[in-house]
C-alpha cells in the first residue's frame, strides 16, 4: 500500500514511539526551556531548498545541542511555502526539509514549531489583491495582508491546517504580525469605522475627526484577526501550540486574553543586550510562559557588508540577561539556502546550550523579589504616538533609559505595566514614573495612592510635573521649554538637554540644579525637588534625563541619577564593583538567588558587530540587607563557597572575580 506523507509521518512517529526508540515525550512550551530557530523565507527564486538536509546533519544537531524544541521554516514574508503545498503556491523545492525535521525531532522527543508569516504575506495579495490592506490614498499594499479581509479564513487557517495534517507539528511562531500591521482603509474597515462613529470620512492624520477611534478600531480587528485563527487552531488540534511574535511584550503591552500558548519575541539590532533588559523585565511581569530570542548574527541591515555571526560568549552574554528575569531563550540562525547547518555553528549552538542548562534549575520560572518598579504606559503609546503597535523605537526610551541607568547603578529593577500597576504597586519600595507624555488618569489615581499611603515615587519629566502638581510642593512657571541643560556631577557636567518645566519650589526641598551653560556659578534652575506627602516621599525630576540617558549613556548622568533615586529610598544592597555588572534579585522553590551579569564590552555600534571577549572583572563586595543570616550559602554554578560575614543586619560578600554570570544562592 503506497502511504502518503502525512500518513508516513504519523506512523513513523508511532512506530518509534512503540518501540521505545523515542527519548521522554515533548513537553508543553511552558515548560520547555532552549530552542532553535531556523528560517529562511523562502522565494519563487530560491533554486537549492532542502538539497543538503540529512538526517545524518539533523542528528549531528540535536545530539550535540539538545534542544527543547526546533522552529523550522514552513511559510516566510514573501509568502511561499517552503515545502509541497496543496493549498497555495509553494516555492522550488529539492527536497523536502520539513519532513525530514520532524522524523527525526519526533524520534529525540524534541518539540517541532513552525515559522509562518501571517499579517506580511506578499503571495496572498498578488493572488487576491482584494486581500491586500489599503493606505490613505487608496493604493493596496504589495506586501501586507488586510486583517479585514477573507484572508485568515481562505488562506491563512487552511496553509496551517495543512502543516498540522502533513507533519504532525506541534506549533506555530506566527512572524510579521503585531509590528506588520499598519492603519488600514481597507472598505471593509470603512464600513465598521461608519458604523462605530457615524463618520463617512476615514481619518488620514492625527488632527483629522476620529484618528484615536481609527487607530483602535483597526487594534481591535487584529485581536479578532489572531483569535481567529487561534480559536480554529486549537478545535482542530487540541494542544497545538501558538505564538504571535511580540504579541503582548511591550509591541502590545495589554493584558493578554487572547489565548496564545506563550509569548515570544526575536530582538535584533545594536546594544541587543539592553534590549533585551528591558524586555524580559516586561516579560517577567505578564504572567504567561515566554521566551526571547536572540540573533545568532548581526543583520545586515546593521552593517554595509551583511550577515555577521556572533561568537558564543556574546551570545552568553545576552542569553545570562534573559535567563535573570527567569524566561526561555532561543537562537536563530539561517541556514544555507540549501539547509545545509555549518559545524563550526553548531558548536556556537552547542556551548550556549551548555551555559543555558547549567542555569536552568534555578532560572527558569524563577520570580522576583520586588523593590524598585518602573512604570511601562500601554495608555501613553496609544494615545500619544500614531501607530497602531511597536516597535516604538525612541518612544519607549523613558523606559529603556531609566532601566539601563539603575541596572548600572547596581539597583535590582522590575518594569510594571501599567494595566498590573493597581494589583503589584504596594508590593514595591520604590517606583518611578519615567518620562511618558500621558500615562493617563486611573495610573495617576493609582500612584498617588500608593504615594499616599507610605510608598516612595520618582517622577520624571515635564508632563508628569502637570500631572502630579499636587503632591509637589512647587509652583509651575510658564509651559515646558526645550533648552540646554547641564548638571554638575563628581567629575563632569552630566548633559540633560531637552524639554524641561521651569519651577518655584514651596515647600519642596531642591536636591538638583541644571545650568544652561557649563558655569554653575550663575543662572542655576531648580532640576528636581525631594519632599514628603501623606505618609510617603516624592522626588520630582522636572526634565527628560531618561530619555538623555537612553540616548548616551553619559557616566556623569548615571552617577546624578543613581545618587537621587538613593536619596529617595535605600536600597536592599549596596555594591562596589564596576558599573558593567548587572545585579539582580530573584526567589525559585525557598531560594533566595542574586545574579551577578558581567556586561563589559557588551555589542553596542556597528562597526564593532561582534565581540569574543567579555574581561573579567573584580574584586567586588555586596552589602545586602537581611532579616536574618542567610543558610547554606554558594555561588552557582558549581556550588562554590561564598566569602562572606554578617554584620549589623547586612551579609557582606566579597568576589575576586566574575567572568560571565554567577549566581549567589542562599536558603
Amino acid at each position: 500500500m503506497m502511504l502518503n506523507r502525512r500518513q508516513f509521518l504519523a506512523l513513523t512517529v508511532s512506530s518509534l514511539a512503540s518501540t521505545g526508540q523515542t527519548k521522554q515525550a515533548p513537553r508543553s512550551r511552558a515548560e520547555c526551556f532552549f530552542g532553535v530557530h531556523f528560517d529562511l523565507h523562502p522565494r519563487d527564486t530560491d533554486t537549492a531548498l532542502g538539497r543538503d538536509v540529512t538526517e545524518e546533519m539533523i542528528e549531528r544537531f540535536l545530539e550535540r545541542v539538545q534542544p527543547d524544541y526546533v522552529q523550522y521554516d514552513y511559510k516566510g514574508h514573501p509568502g511561499f511555502i517552503g515545502y509541497p503545498s496543496k493549498v497555495s503556491r509553494s516555492a522550488p523545492i529539492v527536497r523536502d526539509s520539513l519532513a525530514l525535521w520532524r522524523k527525526v525531532t519526533a524520534r529525540h522527543g524534541v518539540r517541532l514549531y513552525i515559522h509562518f508569516s501571517g499579517v506580511w504575506d506578499e503571495v496572498a495579495v498578488e493572488d487576491h489583491p482584494e486581500w491586500a490592506r489599503v493606505d490613505a490614498q487608496g493604493r493596496r499594499d504589495n506586501r501586507l495582508t488586510s486583517t479585514f479581509s477573507e484572508y485568515v479564513d481562505q488562506r491563512m487557517i487552511p496553509q496551517l491546517k495543512e502543516a498540522i495534517d502533513q507533519y504532525q507539528i506541534d506549533g506555530a511562531w506566527v512572524d510579521g504580525e503585531c509590528w506588520a500591521v499598519q492603519p488600514d482603509y481597507h472598505p471593509n474597515a470603512r464600513t465598521a469605522f461608519h458604523a462605530g462613529t457615524g463618520l463617512d470620512k476615514l481619518p488620514q492624520t492625527p488632527d483629522d475627526p476620529g484618528w484615536r477611534e481609527f487607530l483602535e478600531l483597526n487594534r481591535e480587528q487584529f485581536r479578532r484577526y489572531v483569535r481567529r485563527y487561534v480559536d480554529e487552531l486549537h478545535r482542530y488540534r487540541p494542544g497545538f501550540e501558538i505564538a504571535s511574535n511580540w504579541l503582548y511584550t511591550t509591541y502590545v503591552p495589554e493584558r493578554p486574553q487572547i489565548p496564545v500558548d506563550f509569548i515570544s519575541g526575536d530582538y535584533l539590532g545594536n546594544a541587543a543586550l539592553a534590549r533585551a533588559r528591558l524586555e524580559a523585565r516586561y516579560l517577567s511581569s505578564v504572567g504567561k510562559p515566554w521566551d526571547l530570542m536572540a540573533w545568532g548574527f548581526q543583520s545586515g541591515r546593521e552593517n554595509p557588508v551583511g550577515p555577521v555571526h556572533k561568537p558564543a560568549v556574546q551570545l552568553m552574554q545576552e542569553a545570562a540577561v534573559v535567563l535573570a528575569q527567569g524566561g526561555g531563550f532561543q537562537v536563530y540562525y539561517q541556514p544555507t539556502r540549501a539547509g545545509y547547518l555549518d559545524e563550526r555553528h553548531i558548536e556556537v549552538m552547542a556551548d550556549l546550550a551548555r551555559f543555558c542548562r547549567q542555569r536552568q534549575q534555578l532560572c527558569h520560572r524563577s520570580e522576583t523579589v520586588p523593590e524598585v518598579g518602573i512604570l511601562f504606559s500601554s495608555h501613553s503609546l496609544y494615545n500619544t504616538v500614531p501607530k497602531l503597535f511597536g516597535g516604538w523605537g525612541s518612544e519607549v526610551d523613558p523606559a529603556q533609559g531609566w532601566v539601563d541607568l539603575l541596572v548600572e547603578n547596581q539597583i535590582p529593577t522590575d518594569v510594571i505595566p501599567d494595566w498590573r500597576l493597581a494589583e503589584l504597586a504596594a508590593s514595591y519600595a520604590c517606583i518611578i514614573v519615567p518620562e511618558w507624555p500621558d500615562i493617563g488618569h486611573e495610573a495617576t489615581q493609582i500612584l498617588l495612592n500608593y504615594l499616599r499611603d507610605g510608598g516612595r515615587l520618582l517622577i520624571a519629566g515635564a508632563e508628569n510635573a502637570h500631572r502630579f502638581i499636587e503632591c509637589l510642593q512647587v509652583e509651575l512657571r510658564g509651559r515646558p521649554r526645550r533648552v540646554a541643560a547641564y548638571v554638575p556631577g563628581k567629575e563632569v557636567f552630566a548633559n540633560a538637554s531637552g524639554l524641561w518645566q521651569d519651577i518655584e519650589p514651596t515647600t519642596a526641598f531642591v536636591v538638583l540644579h541644571r545650568y544652561p551653560t557649563y558655569d554653575s556659578t550663575r543662572d542655576a534652575h531648580p532640576a528636581a525637588t525631594l519632599n514628603s506627602w501623606g505618609d510617603g516621599r516624592v522626588l520630582a525630576v522636572y526634565g527628560p534625563v531618561g530619555i538623555a540617558y537612553a540616548a548616551t549613556h553619559a557616566p556623569e548622568l548615571r552617577r546624578v541619577l543613581g545618587n537621587l533615586v538613593r536619596q529617595l529610598y535605600e536600597p536592599s544592597l549596596t555594591f562596589e564593583g564596576p558599573p558593567t555588572v548587572e545585579l539582580v534579585r530573584r526567589t525559585k522553590a525557598g531560594k533566595q538567588i542574586l545574579h551577578l551579569l558581567n556586561a563589559t564590552n557588551m555589542q553596542v555600534a556597528t562597526n564593532y558587530s561582534a565581540i569574543d571577549f567579555v574581561p573579567p572583572v573584580g574584586p567586588m563586595r555586596i552589602r545586602l540587607r537581611l532579616q536574618v543570616p542567610p543558610q547554606n550559602p554558594r555561588w552557582e554554578p558549581g556550588n562554590l563557597p561564598v566569602r562572606g560575614r554578617w554584620e549589623d543586619g547586612r551579609w557582606i560578600v566579597e568576589l575576586e572575580r566574575l567572568e560571565l554570570h554567577r549566581m549567589l544562592v542562599w536558603e
